[in-house]
C-alpha cells in the first residue's frame, strides 16, 4: 500500500500504483475526491505527453500544483486515469 499525506492527513492510498520515473501514479478512484481542483499549470513531457496540474485543499490549506495527470498519455506508458503527486509538497510512504 502506498499512501500520500499532507500534514498527516491521508489524501490517497493504493495497492495499484504505476511507478514511472521515480513517481507513483495513483488510480483516480484511490484519491479523496474532494481534495483536488484543476490548476492552470501545464507541462509537456517527451516520454509521456501533455500534463495538466491540480491544486489541492487539505484541512482548509491550499497547496498549488500538488499533483498532475496525463489525460492522453503516449502509447508507451500505461498511466491514463492515474495521478502523480509532487514529492516536495506531500509525504509519500
Amino acid at each position: 500500500m502506498v499512501q500520500v499525506s499532507v500534514n498527516g492527513t491521508v489524501i490517497a492510498e493504493s495497492t495499484n500504483t504505476v511507478f514511472i520515473e521515480g513517481n507513483h501514479y495513483f488510480p483516480v478512484e484511490d484519491i479523496k475526491s474532494d481534495v483536488l481542483s484543476q490548476s492552470e499549470t501545464t507541462y509537456v513531457c517527451p516520454l509521456k505527453g501533455d500534463a495538466s496540474y491540480f491544486n489541492g485543499t487539505v484541512d482548509g490549506q491550499k497547496v498549488d500544483d500538488i499533483a498532475w495527470v496525463y489525460p492522453n498519455p503516449k502509447a508507451k506508458v500505461q498511466i491514463k486515469g492515474h495521478v502523480a503527486f509532487d514529492k516536495s509538497k506531500v509525504h509519500i510512504a
